[in-house]
């Protein structure tokens, strides 16, 4: 390897094309000629002592394709190295909860999944007793070989076709976590080899014989729909086979199921069918197609006054309501009250959106990147007026999902294609179509108004108004919840055209810097301590007394002082400018803090230091990379990221006009995880919505300003440093 360093301040590594390229010493093994006894849906054993275990989850990016699969290997018993891992099918019979979304693979799965391995071990050790004569207790286990009382020892391998015919055991031992071997140690993703030599993994990879490749002409503005078009100059174009019209039986779906109607157009679309990717988008824009205005056509300012009225109005709907908060702040000495608001956004996975299907009369054959096989899967069976049984899924890798491929619009545009051509095809969305034909995370206004009496937070109101959808019901028992007397939580909103959806860390996303924004400034106006203000709190939550509560206080105590001690809270030199928050979500307690300097009179993003309660780590270095990239996600889009919409049409259309983060801005993500013996929760999306409150709030200590929208960088004015020393 040699590196050398770059005249704009980046770095060019080239390596040593022949020694890279020098053949293993080993070949490796050729799975598929193996024999196989198939212990479950998880695992099989070959009699060479080969073990496979399939992962059953979507994989995007979040890493349970290994860490599923090492957690079957723990109760296993068998050495990670000798570990092959495959992704498994759609199988609604065998595994359960097949989804990527919500962080909560690895906790909806830590039980089942060492159930599984103990009960195959247990098979294996059964049949080696038995060969032996002898009681199973008197076996030990270790990386894959059992070991009798007498020194005696078989592999697994020369066991397994015994084992295999056993009757499964329903009561066995699990290992306690002070035994564990591969939980708690680094595993490189088990598809790393393959990604970065570019072996086929993603939907964009997948091929089969026969298949050709659909571009479709949606719609150019939400609110419009096809009235006709003309496809003479596309037709005639090298490559392109067919050009359809489709929609139909979109729309007989979404009579039978009106709740994805928030999710795709009911409008007929164009679709250009061709021999490749490059043909078919290139015919696609020689399309002539005339829309006329459906619905209404809208705008981010139109969105913005409607989103304020909303707030300013009296129809909410009441998810929380704890004491009295209307005679709390008649009786308050002080009252505090801001109002933040974030814009849409796009997901803009780096792989856009693409889909394979092939309908035949036997069966539907779907394969791509999808985060909800089993919705997808019921919804073209719903549409095609086929059973489920029919439906075979096949899940591959996926280059992003942050929520956007929970909803599988181009799944379902897929499945109709295929069905009215007759053929197999992949359906691939350019970066335009899929960011102008998104599904969005919704513009939200958020309103908090505090009461303070004889120096406590006596009140505490928070009002959400937000485009199409409202918050989960979880998020109201969220901190600050059971920590003041009277609090309310109250939602409104406003039914737009425009779709959206989940986006990483749905609501928190924003609601985090919001609140813990809201906190900073009341402890300023309380002249209180930031963080003594967080820790009274939550001195005063009973959850034994209110089951509504998510969080634990003692866990959420614990994260803050750790942060306090690794980041130097309040010990740093002058010219480093801290910003503090904590954060609970999706079953995981998190505190940051970032680290601010002014580099050109403006403020600068250069460390946050994360501290993760997230129960037990299964893998480390993949628990690493979801909290630093949670991290740089939420710094990036805090400070950059804003879709608007003008005459129902998106300003951006690719990364020259959306504003992403840069790697130079990324700051340093420094970690630290609280050891402790709870099963895991979840890390794909909490370290996310703390990162934009950590910022603001630094910001805040190194210019004097406080920021209540997002971006950050909306308002720059803000973010200059003033010419004189702030005070207070």
């Amino acid at each position: 390897m040699r590196t050398s360093s770059l005249a704009g301040g980046g770095m060019l590594i080239g390596f040593n094309l022949f020694q890279a390229c020098k053949p293993k010493a080993a070949p490796p093994i050729d799975l598929s000629q193996l024999n196989y006894n198939d212990f479950n849906a998880f695992i099989k054993i070959a009699d060479n002592g080969a073990v496979t275990i399939f992962s059953p989850n979507p994989e995007i990016g979040q890493g349970v394709k290994t860490s599923m699969p090492m957690i079957i290997a723990e109760e296993l018993d068998v050495a990670w190295k000798d570990v092959y891992v495959e992704q498994g099918i759609l199988d609604t019979e065998n595994y359960t909860r097949q989804v990527a979304g919500g962080s909560q693979s690895i906790r909806h799965g830590w039980d089942a999944l060492r159930q599984t391995g103990a009960t195959a071990k247990q098979m294996l050790v059964n049949a080696a007793a038995a060969r032996w004569g002898v009681d199973a207790s008197e076996c030990a286990v270790s990386e894959g070989v059992i070991t009798s009382a007498a020194g005696e020892t078989l592999g697994y391998g020369d066991v397994v076709k015994d084992a295999s015919m056993l009757e499964v055991p329903e009561d066995v031992a699990l290992k306690e976590p002070k035994d564990y071997k591969i939980i708690g140690k680094d595993a490189p993703n088990v598809d790393i080899h393959k990604i970065a030599t570019g072996k086929p993994l993603f939907g964009l990879d997948y091929k089969v014989d026969g298949m050709v490749y659909a571009a479709v002409v949606r719609p150019p503005a939400f609110g419009h729909k096809l009235v006709s078009y003309d496809d003479s100059a596309a037709k005639a174009m090298p490559g392109v086979l067919d050009v359809i019209k489709i929609g139909e039986k979109v729309r007989g779906l979404l009579e039978e199921d009106p709740s994805f109607s928030s999710k795709i157009s009911s409008s007929d679309k164009v679709v250009v069918v061709a021999e490749s990717t490059w043909q078919a988008m290139k015919a696609k824009e020689a399309i002539k197609a005339e829309w006329e205005e459906d619905t209404s056509l809208e705008s981010t300012e139109e969105h913005d006054k409607i989103l304020t009225d909303l707030l300013d109005g009296s129809t909410f709907k009441t998810e929380r309501s704890d004491g009295n908060i209307k005679r709390a702040f008649a009786e308050a000495d002080e009252i505090l009250e801001r109002t933040y608001e974030s814009p849409f956004l796009p997901h803009n996975c780096m792989e856009p959106m693409n889909f394979f299907a092939n309908v035949t009369e036997e069966k539907v054959h779907l394969a791509g990147p999808i985060q909800t096989p089993a919705w997808k899967a019921g919804l073209v069976a719903k549409m095609l007026g086929r059973e489920e049984s029919d439906i075979y899924l096949e899940m591959t890798r996926m280059g992003g999902g942050f929520g956007r491929r929970l909803y599988g619009d181009f799944v379902i545009e897929a499945a109709e294609i295929s069905s009215t051509i007759k053929k197999p095809v992949k359906v691939v969305y350019s970066r335009e179509d899929d960011m102008e034909d998104g599904i969005y995370r919704m513009a939200i206004k958020y309103r908090i108004k505090a009461g303070v009496k004889d120096g406590k937070i006596t009140a505490y109101h928070l009002k959400e108004a937000a485009i199409n959808d409202n918050m989960y019901g979880l998020i109201p028992n969220f901190f600050p919840a059971g920590a003041i007397e009277n609090y309310q939580v109250d939602t409104a909103n406003y039914r737009s055209n425009i779709t959206t959806g989940a986006w990483r860390a749905p609501y928190t996303n924003f609601l985090a810097y919001a609140e813990q924004s809201f906190f900073d400034e009341l402890a300023e106006l309380m002249e209180a301590d930031k963080i003594q203000l967080r820790l009274d709190l939550l001195d005063k939550v009973k959850p034994e007394e209110d089951e509504r509560i998510q969080y634990s206080p003692e866990r959420m105590k614990e994260v803050i002082k750790v942060a306090v001690e690794k980041s130097g809270w309040g010990a740093k030199p002058k010219n480093i400018y801290q910003g503090f928050v904590n954060y609970y979500c999706h079953n995981t307690h998190v505190a940051e803090v970032a680290d601010v300097e002014i580099e050109n009179g403006e403020p600068v993003v250069k460390k946050i230091t994360c501290v993760v309660d997230c129960g037990i780590v299964v893998n480390p270095l993949g628990a690493l990379n979801q909290i630093e990239g949670g991290v740089i996600d939420g710094v990036g889009h805090s400070m950059y990221g804003e879709l608007q919409f003008e005459n129902g049409r998106p300003t951006a259309s690719n990364f020259d006009k959306y504003r992403m983060i840069r790697m130079r801005e990324a700051p340093l993500v420094e970690t630290h995880f609280i050891k402790n013996e709870y099963s895991p929760t979840g890390l794909g999306e909490p370290t996310l919505p703390p990162a934009g409150g950590a910022v603001a709030n630094a910001f805040k200590a190194a210019t004097g300003n406080r920021l209540y929208k997002q971006p950050f960088t909306k308002t720059p004015e803000l973010l200059k440093v003033p010419s004189k020393e702030i005070i207070g």
